[in-house]
């Protein structure tokens, strides 16, 4: 007879691709309400505005596929949790308050991010509550307990999730913007300062709830170094150390140091070499 697989693959491949495109429509709006915030409103110079502009456009076209992939692996996942509830799939999310809520709340991101796409700027507080909100539906059901993971994503996918879209949408369109030669560097510096705050904030509590989760998860502690979910851990910790490390760098050398064009290429490069850990830390 043979031995059932530890592992089924398309079920880590599914959370991946998950967390992924989490990670995007969440990064897309830290963008726009962290990077950006009020300085498209503010910029006097009209090259200025449509840079930020072009940038927040490129972001919410990012996050809309994001928040689809997102949505689409949350409705294929109906029929199996209708199954279990022993309902039809129109019951469970008419019936069920987590669920229509969760329905609803994509439904918000989706239209949010494709407003902010076709450059309406009425769409991005929809897709930010929707994005943000539609993973922890266990705060409208009263399900506290089951909320530490589901938090956990969302500050990380807050943190990493807005490095991603300042490198490709950002920074990308601030250093290629000829008009702007002369301001890109410190149009660079004041997308990077308009973040650090939301990363330093979502640093702290992707810490925080993950001690949570993992003293929820070992018990006893020995599992850390007896289980493969302490395997994992272990690797995953080793990885996040990186990260951070990486985030101190770019935080306390890279970004005083910003204000230069040349100072903007080089956040970027560090960025990448942030988000190539972080990928890896979100495999293990």
């Amino acid at each position: 007879m043979q031995a059932e697989p530890l592992i089924h693959w398309s079920e880590p491949v599914r959370e991946y691709v998950g967390f992924a495109a989490q990670f995007l429509a969440l990064g897309a709006v830290g963008f726009r309400f962290a990077a950006v915030r009020g300085r498209m409103n503010s910029a006097t110079d009209l090259t200025e505005r449509t840079v930020y502009e072009d940038a927040s456009q490129r972001a919410a076209v990012i996050g809309l596929a994001g928040i689809l992939v997102q949505t689409l692996i949350f409705v294929s996942g109906l029929p199996q949790a209708a199954a279990r509830a022993h309902v039809a799939v129109g019951q469970l999310v008419t019936g069920t308050l987590q669920t229509g809520t969760a329905c609803v709340l994509f439904a918000a991101a989706i239209v949010g991010l494709a407003l902010a796409a076709a450059r309406r700027p009425a769409g991005w507080p929809l897709a930010l509550v929707g994005a943000v909100l539609a993973p922890l539906t266990g705060v409208f059901t009263g399900q506290w307990a089951r909320l530490v993971n589901p938090a956990h994503r969302v500050v990380a996918g807050l943190w990493i999730g807005t490095l991603f879209i300042l490198a490709v949408a950002g920074l990308a369109i601030v250093l290629r913007e000829e008009r702007t030669r002369e301001r890109r560097g410190a149009i660079a510096a004041d997308m990077v300062n308009g973040f650090s705050p939301l990363a330093l904030t979502c640093g702290m509590l992707v810490v925080l709830s993950g001690l949570i989760t993992a003293w929820t998860h070992l018990n006893p502690l020995s599992s850390l170094w007896t289980t493969p979910y302490g395997y994992a851990l272990l690797i995953k910790l080793c990885l996040v150390a990186v990260v951070f490390g990486l985030g101190a760098w770019n935080w306390r050398r890279v970004r005083p140091a910003l204000g230069s064009e040349d100072a903007a290429h080089a956040i970027r490069r560090s960025s990448r070499a942030e988000l190539t850990a972080a990928a890896l830390v979100l495999a293990a």
